[in-house]
C-alpha cells in the first residue's frame, strides 16, 4: 500500500470523530476470528488432505534413515463400540507403519469390548492387549498398557479419540529433525457427535509458565519411554490428570529446548457426552488431581510458590513468594507537561499499590507549563519520590536509560505517565516474577479507558513488526483458550508497564536510544533479554488502565512519519528471525490481533 494512503487511513482510523466506525470495524474483525465457518476455511486451505498429500508423506517416510518404533498406549474401559473401533482403525490407517498399539482393558463390563479387542489383536501382530483382572482406573490401566510397549517412543491416545493418518509420520519426521527431542506434542481439535471438526487448539511452542497454568500439551503427546520409566510411570490418585502429572515430572528432568511442538492438527479429541472435551465441568475430579500434581511439582523443585485456582477458568495460578524484605523497585515515569495525566498516574500508584518498597522517579523532559512545574516541585517533597530533569528532544529510550543510571534498586519498573492502577497487588505480582533467576521482563494486562483490552502481551510478526495480543477484546473475555486469564511466556511485553531486574537491564545495554528513540524500543529490549537466555512473562494478575501514548501523540502525525518509518525498518532488519513468534502459532492470523485463523 502506498505510504501516503496508509497515513491517511491511519489518521482516519485514529480521529475521534470516527470512534463509532472504528468500534464497528473492530467488532466485525472479532466476528471473523470467531466465526464457525473460518475453521472450515482453514482446513480447506492449509490442513493435511489424505488424497492430495498422502504420496508426499509416504515419500518422506521412505527417505527416513531412522524409523523408530512408536508404541501407542491406550487404556480402555466400557468404550462405545463405534468409538473404540474408530480409535483403533485410526491407528491402523497410519501412513507410518512402524507402530505398536498397546491396549489395557480395565475390566470393562460391556461384552463387546473384549470381543472387539481380541478380534483386532488376532488380525494384526502389532496390536497387543492385556485384560486386567481388577479395575484400577485410568492411571493403573495406562501402566498396564505401557508394560506391553517395546518402542523407544510412547504416544498417548484415549480410547474414544481419533489419530490423523499422518500423525505418527509427523512424529517420526520431528524425531529425525531433532534427535535430541525428549517430548513431542501437536495441535488438536475436537469431534462433535456428528464427527464434525471444531475448536482447534493451535498451540505455541513450549511455554513453561503456560504449561504450569494449563496442560496445553494434551493431545497428541509423545514421550521417550526411558523418561516414563525413570519417573515411575503414571501415579494412582491422579486419575483424570494422570498425563499432566506425568508430564510435569518428566519436564523436571529434561531440557526445555528438547520439548518439541509440531504445529499441525494430528489428533481429534472426541467431545462425547461426559468427556473432558465436551465440558470443563464434566470431570471436576480431574481438575483437583491436576491442582495436586502442580502443587507437588512446585514442592519437588523447591519453588517458593503457592498453587491456587486461576480465577474464572478451569486452570491454575502459581502465586510466587517475594524475598523478605521485599526488594526495592524504582518506578520510572517520563513526563512533559500534561499535569493532569501525571497527577492521576502518581496518585493512582501511591493510593492503590499495596507493595510498599518502591520509589517514583519522575523524569521531566522539558516541561514548560506552569502548573506542571508546580506539581513537579510538589512531587519533590513527597516521600519516596524524586524528580530528574532530562533536557533535549523526546527520546523515550534515552530518558529511561538516564533514569536507570540514577537508581540502585534491584528492580526497575518502566511506567507510562498515562496509566491508572486497577489491581492493588499489581506490583507485588510483577516483582515476584521479576525476581526469579531466569525471568527477564514482566508485563501487565492493560485496558483502554472504555474497558477493552489494550495489551495482553506482544506478538511478533503481526502487522509489519509486532502487535498486541487480543487488542480491543472486552475486559471479561477469556481470550483464545483462556490466554487472557492465565500467566504465560511471551516474546515481548509493552514498556508502558514493565518490570525487570536492574542487572538484566544493564546486561543487555538498556533501551536502544540511537535507533529506537520512540517506537519499538520496548519490544527490542524484550527480544534482547530473550536472546540473553531469559524468559519474558505476561501476567493477567497485574491490571491497569492505559491511555496509550496520549502524551506523545500518534505516529501518523506528519512530523512523526519519517521517524516511525526508520524505526520500523530498523526492527524489520534486526529481528527478521523473530517474525515467527514461538509463542504464537503459524496457523493463526498475522493480519489482525484477534487470534483468528490464518
Amino acid at each position: 500500500m502506498h505510504s501516503g494512503l496508509k497515513l491517511r487511513l491511519r489518521a482516519f482510523w485514529r480521529h475521534p470523530a470516527n470512534r463509532s466506525k472504528r468500534r464497528a470495524f473492530i467488532a466485525k474483525i472479532k466476528q471473523i476470528g470467531d466465526a464457525p465457518h473460518s475453521y472450515s476455511s482453514w482446513i480447506n486451505r492449509h490442513d493435511f488432505d489424505f488424497y492430495r498429500d498422502r504420496k508426499a508423506v509416504l515419500d518422506r517416510i521412505a527417505r527416513l534413515r531412522n524409523q523408530p518404533l512408536i508404541s501407542i498406549v491406550m487404556p480402555v474401559y466400557n468404550t462405545p463400540e463405534k468409538y473404540l473401533r474408530e480409535a483403533i482403525e485410526s491407528v491402523k490407517r497410519q501412513l507410518y507403519e512402524n507402530w505398536q498399539l498397546c491396549i489395557a482393558d480395565d475390566c470393562s463390563t460391556v461384552p463387546h469390548v473384549r470381543a472387539l479387542l481380541e478380534s483386532y489383536a488376532a488380525g494384526d501382530p502389532r496390536i497387543k492387549v492385556v485384560f486386567r483382572t481388577e479395575s484400577g482406573h485410568i492411571a493403573s490401566a495406562t501402566n498396564s498398557a505401557f508394560a506391553l510397549a517395546d518402542g523407544e517412543w510412547i504416544a498417548l491416545v484415549d480410547h474414544d479419540d481419533v489419530l490423523r493418518e499422518h500423525a505418527l509420520a509427523e512424529v517420526a519426521f520431528e524425531i529425525s529433525r531433532y534427535p535430541e527431542a525428549e517430548l513431542i506434542y501437536s495441535d488438536e481439535d475436537k469431534l462433535d457427535a456428528d464427527d464434525q471438526r471444531y475448536d482447534p487448539y493451535f498451540k505455541p511452542d513450549f511455554s513453561r509458565e503456560l504449561f504450569r497454568s494449563q496442560n496445553y500439551l494434551n493431545h497428541l503427546t509423545v514421550h521417550r519411554a526411558r523418561n516414563i520409566r525413570a519417573v515411575g510411570g503414571w501415579r494412582s490418585g491422579y486419575d483424570g490428570s494422570q498425563d499432566y502429572d506425568l508430564s510435569l515430572r518428566i519436564f523436571e528432568r529434561v531440557d526445555q529446548k528438547n520439548i518439541r511442538h509440531i504445529p499441525k492438527i494430528l489428533y481429534h479429541w472426541r467431545a462425547a457426552e461426559g468427556s473432558a472435551a465436551s465440558s470443563v465441568d464434566a470431570k471436576n475430579y480431574a481438575y483437583s488431581a491436576g491442582l495436586r500434581a502442580l502443587e507437588e511439582h512446585v514442592e519437588r523443585i523447591g519453588l517458593a510458590a503457592k498453587v491456587e485456582p486461576a480465577p474464572n477458568t478451569p486452570f491454575y495460578r502459581m502465586r510466587l513468594e517475594l524475598p523478605n524484605p521485599n526488594p526495592r523497585v524504582s518506578l520510572i515515569i517520563p513526563t512533559r507537561d500534561k499535569v493532569d495525566l501525571l497527577r492521576a498516574c502518581v496518585n493512582s500508584i501511591r493510593d492503590k499499590t499495596t507493595y510498599g518498597n518502591y520509589e517514583l522517579i519522575i523524569v521531566d523532559n522539558g516541561s514548560r507549563d506552569l502548573k506542571a512545574l508546580q506539581y513537579l516541585a510538589e512531587i519533590q517533597g513527597m516521600p519516596h519520590c524524586r524528580v530528574l530533569r532530562f533536557d533535549g528532544p523526546f527520546n523515550y529510550s534515552a530518558i529511561n536509560n538516564f533514569a536507570v543510571e540514577h537508581s540502585d534498586a534491584p528492580l526497575i519498573g518502566l511506567i507510562n505517565n498515562d496509566v491508572d492502577v486497577i489491581s492493588p497487588e499489581w506490583l507485588t505480582e510483577m516483582a515476584s516474577w521479576a525476581m526469579q533467576p531466569d525471568i527477564g521482563c514482566v508485563g501487565a494486562k492493560l485496558y483502554y479507558p472504555d474497558g477493552t483490552l489494550q495489551h495482553g502481551g506482544v506478538i511478533m510478526g503481526i502487522g509489519r513488526v509486532s502487535g498486541h495480543s487480543h487488542k480491543h477484546f472486552p475486559r471479561d473475555h477469556a481470550g483464545y483458550f483462556c490466554r487472557l486469564r492465565i500467566l504465560q511466556n511471551l516474546s515481548a511485553v509493552t514498556g508502558a508497564c514493565l518490570v525487570v531486574r536492574r542487572e538484566i537491564f544493564k546486561e543487555v545495554g538498556g533501551l536502544d536510544d540511537k535507533n529506537l528513540p520512540v517506537s519499538f524500543n520496548d519490544v527490542d529490549f524484550c527480544l534482547k533479554v530473550r536472546a540473553a537466555g531469559y524468559f519474558n512473562v505476561w501476567t493477567p494478575y497485574a491490571e491497569l488502565y492505559h491511555l496509550e501514548s496520549v502524551s506523545r501523540g500518534s505516529d501518523a502525525l506528519p512530523q512523526n512519519v519519517e521517524r516511525a518509518r526508520r524505526e520500523t525498518a530498523y526492527m524489520r532488519s534486526k529481528w527478521r528471525s523473530a517474525e515467527e513468534d514461538p509463542y504464537y502459532s503459524v496457523n493463526l492470523t498475522k493480519d489482525f490481533e484477534n487470534f483468528g485463523y490464518r
